[in-house]
This record gives structure tokens, C-alpha cells and sequence, in this order.
């Protein structure tokens, strides 16, 4: 790379990791790169299957997919799309990383009600920070480099009669309203403004002015965004008389039918401060059976004959859950990097008395213990009766006291007996926690006052 940005460095390292997960180009059981793609379940919808295929398999394509700033971080959803950059350029192909400083002032159109603009400070912001993100799936050297292009540059400066002219003669009413999301909004009570409206032409300018620029001529999204994907390549195929592609990837739905990637509504975000690593690692490790192997085709880098046989290990022996640590391990490295993913492990093993909290950093360490009883005390008073009463881990301090009597509770994986038994100084993580197990699965974080 040209300089010793963040950014680099950053790359580097999560490229680096990657290699280390059996990222490879040439699975030898596929003939081509679409093939596999097909194998794990990523192309829901495309333009011309065999001219694509035959395009992938014999030339350097130039594609790119679009990452609007809506938000502050990325998702589990931008993960799908991010992996199939990557695989691509590892076949060869020259990426094209999208952040949509103009269309995140928009926001495409939502199923349910219309969005609220951000400022475009705030835009401005979310657009650096997804340029960051994105920059970590890619590589920026060799003959194929990745680039990273905001659309703002091409619109900014755009009057709205140029771009009536020039770019909304080219489309037509009629087929606009057609699109699913558009027509479903009409049809609500919500309607539909014409900013939101207009937001398929503005994606749709996106690929002709990559493709001018740089010879783009494929783009991938979600198959949510079909319309606004086939409006780039009409209006390609309008102006410049060429043909260009595009792939729609799958939503991904658990087996039962619920939507990946959500509960209660929260989304799993790729920033760390918005979903630590540990819970990041455990929502992958929490994968149910049904969906396991379709998790390990679309979000590793594992060969096929790899995750055949943790399939074949899923049906024959389920309760190892080899699957899921495979997947949780691969996932979570290739987004947080492996040694916050090793971190994460010894937390999980320190929660099940196998492992030294005193290893962990905070940040871990709170992460790993959020969803257990927590309290706070005063220093002046640490004996292990006082803690266990306070923590609710004992309903009494005679109860208490008959605990420490039969050796039932350990501080920090430490086991501890003695009625008169306190928490020194010395043994508090971090200066100001400690971790009180009464029983094997009876835990409770204790937070010490100055």
C-alpha cells in the first residue's frame, strides 16, 4: 500500500488473518469462481447466468458494491456482501468499495415507513467509518488492487436540471413504480416521497459513472436491492449501448424462518463498541444445527470437502458442536481478528472454571460477565459473606457462611473455604472487580467502590 495509514495497517492485519482460515482462490472441486458462488448459496438472482459465468472464468472483471452511511457501523447483512468482494478479488477480480456519501443523504427506501435524514456532518462521519470497515475485507496491492470511491464525488456538484437531463430522461415512471420496495410503499398509507423515489436513478448513475471511469461492469447487493441493482445496469445499457451485470445475494433467514442476524430487534454491527467481540463470537456460536453448514459456505473461507465433513460431524455427533466453534472461530477472526477471538475463547472458558479471568482486559472481561448478577460494594467490608449476601448468590449470610463451611465458593476461579474469608486487594481485576461462583454455574461480578 502507498502509505501507513490506520486504515493499512488495519487491512493488513484482518488480510492476514484471513490467510490463516483457509482463504483460498481455487477450490479445485469447482471449474470456476461462479460455480462456487452458486455451491454456497450466494447468487439468489442475476442477469445472464452463462454470460457472467463465462465472463468471471475468462476475463478481469471490474465490479463494486455499494455501502450507503445509514448508520455508524455495518452489519451482519454487509458481511454477506463483503465476503463475496472478497472472494471475488481473491479470483482475480478488481474491486470496487462504494460509500455512499451522496445516497446515504437519501437512504433507499424502507419497507415499512420513510427514513429520517441525517445531517450531512453526521453522514460525513459514517461515511469514513464504513470506508474503514469495508477497507478491512480488501486488498489494496497487486495487480488487481481494490479502490474505494464515494459517490458524493460525481453528484456533489451536479445541478438538479444536469441531472434531470442528463440522468432522469433515461428513466421511466412507469417501470420505477414497478420495483417491489416502491410499489409496496405507494400502496401503504406511508406513500412514498420523491426523494425516496428518486434514490433507485441515483444508484443507477453510480454504475454508469463507474463504469466510465473504471470499466465496472458488474455489481453486487442484496436481492432486496434488485431494482435499484437492474436500474445501474439499464441505464448503462441506455446510454453507453453496453451490457453489464448484476448479483443479487440471498436475505439470509434462519431454518425456521426468522430473520438472520436480529433479536429483539438489535442488529449484530461489526464495530466493536456497538457488538463486543464476545458477543459477536457467541451469536455464532449459538448457530443452530439446521443452519450450521449454511453459515459455514457463506461467511468462511472453508473448501467444500472441509464443510461437508463438519456436516456430516453436525448429523453424527451434534452435542460436540465442532460446527459452530469452527464457524464462531473463522467469523470472529475474520471481523475482530484472531487475537481478540483467542481472548474471547479464554473468557468463555474462565465463565465455565477453566480459565484465568486475571488474563483477561477489561473490556473483555465486562463484556464476557454483562448478562451476570452484578453489585457494587464499598472496599471497606470484602469478606466472601458479605459478597455472596450482596451479589444474591446467598439469601443469607448464614447460608453464606454454611457455603464457605463446605468449600462451594471460589473468587476469580479460586476456590475459597473459611467462614472468615475476604477478597484481598491483590486478587480484584483490574484493580476493582472480582467474580464470586457459588456452585459450578452460580456467578455474580462484583464491582468495588474507592
Amino acid at each position: 500500500m502507498a502509505n501507513g495509514s490506520v486504515n493499512d495497517v488495519t487491512n493488513n492485519s484482518v488480510i492476514d488473518s484471513v490467510h490463516g482460515l483457509n482463504e483460498q482462490s481455487n477450490d479445485p472441486s469447482f471449474d470456476n469462481i461462479w460455480q462456487e458462488l452458486t455451491w454456497r448459496g450466494l447468487v439468489h438472482v442475476s442477469t445472464d447466468q452463462e454470460a457472467l459465468e463465462k465472463a468471471l472464468a475468462e476475463e478481469t472483471v471490474t465490479y463494486y458494491c455499494g455501502f450507503d452511511p445509514t448508520a455508524a457501523s455495518l452489519h451482519l447483512g454487509h458481511l454477506v456482501q463483503l465476503l463475496v468482494m472478497r472472494r471475488l478479488q481473491l479470483d482475480g477480480h478488481k474491486p470496487l468499495g462504494l460509500v455512499g456519501g451522496s445516497t446515504g443523504l437519501i437512504g433507499d427506501p424502507r419497507q415499512s415507513s420513510e427514513r429520517t435524514l441525517n445531517s450531512r456532518e453526521v453522514v460525513a462521519e459514517w461515511v469514513q467509518a464504513l470506508r474503514g470497515q469495508v477497507r478491512r475485507f480488501l486488498s489494496f496491492e497487486g495487480d488487481n488492487a481494490a479502490r474505494m470511491v464515494n459517490n458524493l464525488d460525481w453528484t456533489g456538484g451536479l445541478s438538479a436540471i444536469d441531472f434531470l437531463r442528463d440522468i432522469g430522461k433515461n428513466f421511466r415512471v412507469g417501470t420505477m413504480i414497478k420495483k417491489e420496495i416502491v410499489s409496496k410503499r405507494l400502496n401503504s398509507e406511508e406513500g412514498i416521497s420523491y426523494t425516496e423515489f428518486s434514490y433507485q436513478i441515483l444508484q443507477g448513475m453510480d454504475f454508469l459513472e463507474l463504469y466510465r471511469q473504471y470499466g465496472c461492469t458488474l455489481q453486487s447487493g442484496g436481492s432486496d436491492q434488485w431494482g435499484n441493482l437492474t436500474s445501474g445496469t439499464e441505464l448503462v445499457r441506455k446510454v453507453e449501448g453496453e451490457t453489464v451485470h448484476a448479483i443479487g445475494t440471498p436475505l439470509i433467514t434462519n431454518a425456521d424462518g426468522t430473520k438472520f442476524g436480529k433479536s429483539e430487534g438489535n442488529a449484530i454491527w461489526l464495530d466493536p463498541e456497538l457488538t463486543s467481540p464476545y458477543a459477536f463470537y457467541q451469536f455464532w456460536l449459538n448457530t443452530a444445527d439446521a443452519d450450521v453448514v449454511d453459515r459455514l459456505k457463506v461467511f468462511t473461507f472453508r473448501s467444500r470437502a472441509e464443510i461437508e465433513e463438519l456436516g456430516r460431524k453436525t448429523e453424527e455427533e451434534p452435542f460436540r458442536r465442532e460446527a459452530q466453534r469452527v464457524l464462531a472461530y473463522d467469523v470472529c477472526s475474520l471481523v475482530h481478528g484472531v487475537e481478540a477471538t483467542e481472548k474471547v475463547i479464554e473468557a468463555s472458558q474462565a465463565l465455565f472454571g477453566k480459565g484465568d479471568f486475571a488474563a483477561l482486559d477489561e473490556q473483555t472481561l465486562m463484556a464476557a460477565t454483562a448478562e451476570l448478577p452484578h453489585a457494587e460494594v464499598d472496599g471497606s467490608d470484602l469478606s466472601l459473606v458479605n459478597l455472596l449476601v450482596s451479589t444474591e448468590l446467598c439469601e443469607s449470610k448464614s447460608a453464606a457462611r454454611r457455603t464457605l463451611k463446605e468449600g462451594g465458593a471460589a473468587v476469580n476461579n479460586v476456590k475459597v473455604s473459611g467462614e472468615d474469608a475476604v477478597v484481598e486487594a491483590d486478587q480484584l481485576l483490574h484493580g476493582k472487580y472480582a467474580i464470586i461462583r457459588r456452585g459450578k454455574k452460580n456467578m455474580a461480578v462484583v464491582t468495588v467502590r474507592p
